[in-house]
């Protein structure tokens, strides 16, 4: 039981540092910074539908429908960290009214 509690804790902690270096990168001025860990997941997602063609054992509707399973799950992560990514760079985007304001300032 303590050995479960650990192992939860422990796969908390690095969720969350995971988050954390997200919204690091992500607030970075280099756009790109914030978009390596969603690659990173994506690439994830495509190695586990390349794994499944190991397998032989279905006829062609069940392991299509494994494809699409299998990638709407893997790619979870993914949907998580770009919300994170668009949710701190919507600071960053310019605002055009205000940009107009400093034109017509000069």
């Amino acid at each position: 039981m303590i050995n479960a509690s650990i192992s939860i804790f422990a796969l908390l902690a690095i969720l969350a540092g995971f988050v954390c270096l997200q919204i690091f990168l992500s607030k970075c001025k280099n756009k790109w910074f914030g978009l390596v860990l969603p690659v990173i997941c994506l690439a994830y997602s495509f190695l586990a539908i390349f794994a499944i063609t190991a397998y032989d054992g279905m006829n062609t509707a069940g392991i299509a429908a494994l494809f699409a399973v299998t990638f709407l799950i893997t790619n979870i992560p993914t949907a998580v960290l770009l919300v994170i990514y668009f949710a701190c760079r919507e600071k960053f985007k310019p605002n055009k009214e205000m940009e107009k304001m400093n034109i017509q300032d000069l």
